[in-house]
């Protein structure tokens, strides 16, 4: 299967699938669980751990793939993990 990827075309406008994510993020939840292995497996201190992860895609320099049911965001060092049906953040994960 190949990756769709986050890429400026020739009018400088964002093509899917960042864009869909971002259309969407108002969509974006996770579960208590989701919560805590987020906050562990990134080592957050933050309250809202949603409203983060919102900011973390939203980031410019955010780049978006979708592999199959999923998109994978990456940012800085870390990886995020979000169900492209459901939009529930599902894991993240510090880059090796």
């Amino acid at each position: 299967m190949s990756d769709i990827r986050n890429e400026r075309n020739q009018n400088g406008t964002m093509d899917t699938p960042k864009r869909e994510l971002l259309m969407n993020l108002d969509r974006l939840h996770t579960t208590e669980l989701g919560i805590v292995r987020i906050r562990r497996n990134l080592q957050l201190n933050v309250e809202d751990v949603i409203s983060w992860c919102k900011q973390q895609i939203a980031d410019h320099d955010s780049n978006v793939i979708r592999k199959g049911k999923n998109w994978y965001v990456s940012i800085g060092n870390c990886e995020l993990t979000v169900n492209a049906n459901s939009y529930t953040v599902i894991t993240a994960h510090r880059k090796k």
